[in-house]
C-alpha cells in the first residue's frame, strides 16, 4: 500500500482483521478475492484516497486476518458471518454507514452485506461476479474446468487442504496466469505475498471452509432472500472482465446486469478491459469507474 496509508489490526468479535487506511472523506471499504489479499488494491486505493477514506481489509481467513474455528455446517465462513464481521469492523472505525466495493470473493461478502445490513450500505460495487446461487444454478463443464476452486476447495476436508499445502506456488501461478490476466501484472513481491498467505495451514483450511460455505449455506441464503422478496436496496454497480466468463456465459440470460437485476433494482455497470484480475491489470480504469460511481451523489453520515 502507499506510504500515506497505515496498517491497523482491528479486534472484532471473531478475532482480528488486518486493514490499511488511507485518505479522507466518505468511507469506502474495499474487499479482495481469491487468491489475493488487500494488496490487490495497492494501485487503486491511492487514486481513491483523495476523495474517500479508503479501508482495505483482509477477509476472515485470508491474508493477515484471523482464522476463527469453523463448524460442520461451515457457517463461520458463510458470507453472512463474514459480512457481519465487516460491518462490525467499520463500526470500530466509527462508520455506521459506508460504501463498499468487492472483487471476486469480496464481492460476495459485499452483496451479502447489502442484503443483511441495508441501513449500513450506501452504495455497492461488485467486480467480476454474479450471485452465488446463480453461479451454481448455471454451473456446467466450463465452470467446473475454468473455475476449479469452486469445485475443488469445496470438497470435504482434508483433501483440498493437503493439495494446496503441497503446492501453494502452483495454485497462485495457475490463478494469476490462467484467468485471463498476464503474469506480468503481478510483481514478484506481490506474487510471493499471495503464495505466503497459502503457506499457513489455518488460512488454507479457512479458505476451503469459505468455498464449502459458498456451495451450501451461501447458496441457501440467496434462495431464501429471493423467496422472501429481499432485494439489494442501494445503488449497485457491476463491473466485469470483457474477455472473461461473465462476458459470454450468461448471454442467454441477458448478461451480468440482467442477472443482478433479479437481486437489485438500481443496477448499472459495464465490462472492463483485461481478465479476471482487471483491478490489478487496469487499476487506473478501475479506480475511475469506482470513483465516478461512488461520488455521483451526496453522502451523509446521518
Amino acid at each position: 500500500m502507499p506510504n500515506h496509508s497505515h496498517a491497523q489490526i482491528i479486534s472484532v468479535s471473531g478475532g482480528s482483521i488486518f486493514t490499511t487506511v488511507a485518505g479522507s472523506g466518505p468511507p469506502l471499504l474495499l474487499l479482495h478475492g481469491f487468491p489475493q489479499t488487500h494488496l490487490m488494491w495497492r494501485d487503486i486505493a491511492p487514486l481513491l484516497a483523495s476523495e474517500f477514506t479508503v479501508i482495505c481489509a483482509d477477509l476472515r481467513g485470508y491474508g493477515a486476518s484471523a482464522c476463527p474455528p469453523s463448524t460442520p455446517d461451515h457457517l463461520p465462513y458463510s458470507k453472512r458471518a463474514m459480512a457481519a464481521e465487516m460491518v462490525e469492523l467499520m463500526e470500530k472505525f466509527g462508520f455506521s454507514e459506508f460504501m463498499i466495493g468487492g472483487h471476486d470473493r469480496g464481492g460476495r461478502v459485499a452483496y451479502r452485506m447489502a442484503l443483511d445490513h441495508p441501513a449500513a450500505i450506501r452504495k455497492l460495487a461488485v467486480l467480476d461476479v454474479v450471485p452465488t446461487s446463480t453461479v451454481w444454478d448455471q454451473a456446467d463443464d466450463r465452470f467446473a474446468l475454468g473455475f476449479w476452486p469452486w469445485v475443488l476447495l469445496a470438497q470435504a476436508e482434508p483433501l483440498p487442504e493437503r493439495l494446496i499445502a503441497g503446492a501453494p506456488e502452483a495454485v497462485i501461478d495457475d490463478a494469476l496466469t490462467g484467468w485471463g490476466s498476464s503474469a506480468a501484472v503481478f510483481p514478484p513481491q506481490i506474487r510471493e505475498a499471495y503464495v505466503e498467505a497459502l503457506r499457513s495451514a489455518d488460512h488454507v483450511h479457512a479458505i476451503c471452509e469459505e468455498y464449502r460455505a459458498a456451495a451450501s449455506v451461501d447458496r441457501q441464503h440467496d434462495v431464501q432472500d429471493q423467496i422472501a422478496g429481499h432485494r439489494i436496496r442501494c445503488p449497485l454497480m457491476v463491473l466485469w472482465s470483457g474477455t472473461g466468463a461473465l462476458a459470454t456465459w450468461y448471454t442467454n440470460d441477458g448478461g451480468p446486469l440482467a442477472l443482478w437485476q433479479q437481486f437489485a433494482g438500481d443496477v448499472v455497470g459495464h465490462s472492463m478491459p483485461g481478465g479476471h484480475f482487471f483491478p490489478e491489470e487496469f487499476p487506473i480504469e478501475t479506480a475511475k469507474a469506482l470513483a465516478e460511481f461512488f461520488s455521483d451523489a451526496a453522502f451523509s453520515s446521518g
